[in-house]
């Protein structure tokens, strides 16, 4: 049995833990134990026991990839439990920790974002490749943005695998409920809705969304809704454009809704305006999988999830007239919307499906473990 030690730093649940728990729900558990180091009173505790995982809260590391004191206690439990390798998401001071023991590491990237000028540039692309190298046998990137990210900071290629995210399928709820839930939400018959499902902060690009729909407004559309899910530090922002805008009628702000996968079912067309540290986003594959097309920036993983003219449409980002432009392309072809969702189910089953995440995130673990420096099975 490979014991593998997880170390997330993470206090609430956001896509870095819900990529763990996805693993535990595919994992080869009759050769891998997962084991998961938490801050002490981390939300992730209960979802990932419930998940089957060995969890060990720790003091210190809360929402914080280094400190000094977190090595230390991150040696005294990888000590005390003997893992065969560790996996860290962020998380340095687990790196570094394990590194201090010799025991093997993979380490986790799962955001894209613009690399700095600091990092892309000599000295601190020097400083960054020897950190990133040194602290980590094998990377993994969530998706070619997220590699590209890395190389630009210098890090070897050889150094890194993709392995795009994977989640389980969304189960599909039947007409009744889907009626319901729109009747609730006072959505009328007809009516082409949109859904953006994410947490609420400046670089998701909420306002581009709410601009788009009041230029859609503007040019005396009606029969589509917006419906926005989720809390975050915008959220006041995003609510007072709303208003200002004048589309309180066709945006509906939902806020936190643990019925995600119902919400789902009711779209029409997903949305993403991203343009920050979008990755692969998992909102995204769970409405692949029920068949949803998507309009999406073109910022970071999204192109490597959606095919402009195929299985969605993909837009500048922060461009609203041009994100207004392919909702109202959509609301006018029907036709087109259901060919896009067959395509978007086909590739979700092709790619990205629970299955295929957890073993290709085995294969890593095993060419690591077998001195691969490729990560190779």
């Amino acid at each position: 049995m490979i014991r593998v030690l997880n170390i997330i730093s993470d206090t609430n649940i956001g896509g870095a833990g819900r990529v763990i728990l996805n693993y535990l729900s595919y994992a080869d558990r009759s050769q891998y134990e997962t084991m998961v180091a938490i801050p002490r009173g981390s939300m992730l505790k209960e979802p990932l026991e419930q998940a089957g995982a060995q969890v060990y809260e720790v003091d210190g590391m809360a929402d914080r990839s280094y400190h000094r004191d977190d090595v230390k206690v991150l040696k005294e439990l990888i000590r005390r439990i003997k893992p065969n390798l560790v996996h860290t998401h962020g998380a340095l001071s687990g790196r570094i920790a394990a590194k201090g023991l010799h025991v093997p590491v993979v380490y986790s990237r799962h955001s894209a974002f613009p690399v700095p000028a600091k990092i892309k540039y000599p000295p601190g692309r020097w400083v960054n490749k020897l950190v990133n190298e040194h602290f980590a046998d094998h990377i993994i990137a969530v998706s070619p943005a997220t590699r590209d990210n890395l190389t630009e900071g210098g890090i070897s290629p050889k150094k890194i695998t993709v392995v795009m995210n994977g989640v389980a399928p969304v189960e599909e709820t039947g007409p009744e409920d889907r009626a319901k839930l729109r009747q609730a939400l006072s959505i009328p018959p007809d009516t082409v809705v949109f859904g953006i499902l994410a947490r609420i902060e400046d670089y998701k690009g909420h306002l581009y969304l709410v601009h788009a729909a009041k230029l859609l407004k503007e040019q005396g559309r009606s029969g589509f809704r917006v419906l926005i899910a989720g809390t975050g530090s915008f959220e006041e922002d995003v609510a007072r454009a709303v208003v200002e805008m004048g589309v309180e009628d066709v945006v509906q702000m939902l806020g936190f809704r643990a019925d995600v996968a119902a919400l789902l079912n009711i779209l029409d067309v997903q949305l993403n305006a991203s343009y920050g540290t979008e990755a692969t986003s998992l909102a995204l594959l769970e409405g692949m999988s029920l068949g949803l097309p998507t309009i999406a920036s073109d910022y970071g993983g999204n192109p490597w999830l959606v095919t402009d003219g195929e299985n969605g449409l993909l837009f500048p980002s922060r461009d609203s007239q041009s994100m207004a432009k392919a909702m109202a392309h959509l609301m006018d072809r029907p036709e087109e919307r259901r060919e896009m969702g067959r395509q978007a189910r086909e590739r979700f089953q092709t790619s990205f499906t629970g299955q295929v995440f957890a073993k290709n995130i085995e294969n890593v673990y095993q060419g690591v473990l077998k001195g691969d420096p490729h990560g190779r099975k």
